[in-house]
């Protein structure tokens, strides 16, 4: 398995659908809304992705003001492809496009909140919310 890590910023709506409905987290985004999916990506300062061959497998999205923090808002990996290490490195690659100085955060989905701790990240009980409306 060769995969391909590269930044993105032009990825299609259609494309992120598809790595959101293979993984876990079609769960809890707007799958069925390519606008609003196309809105997220529009507006993400960074897009990485991994590629086995053209097939999109792996997507970080995050938004970073490239100096002191970085959300990391949507981590999806196609579920044939995960416990191969290519989270993690979306993650690195993510971090490593926001800045050394930047603290990386993320809301883990329910299913995926035993990974991060395994991949070295700290946990943070300090955390609140307003939720959508819509």
């Amino acid at each position: 398995m060769q995969i391909a890590f590269a930044f993105e910023p032009d990825l299609s709506a259609e494309e992120f659908q598809s790595v959101l409905v293979a993984s876990t987290l079609a769960e809890r985004r707007p799958t069925n809304d390519l606008a609003r999916l196309e809105k997220m990506l529009r507006n993400a300062d960074v897009i990485a992705t991994a590629r086995d061959g053209t097939r999109l497998v792996g997507v970080s999205r995050a938004i970073t003001d490239f100096a002191y923090s970085c959300y990391l808002s949507d981590l999806a990996v196609d579920m044939a492809y995960q416990r191969r290490g290519i989270g993690k490195r979306l993650i690195e690659e993510t971090h490593r496009a926001a800045g050394d100085g930047t603290t990386l955060v993320l809301l883990a989905a329910p299913a995926a909140e035993g990974y991060y701790g395994k991949i070295g990240m700290k946990h943070q009980p300090n955390c609140w919310s307003f939720p959508r409306n819509s």
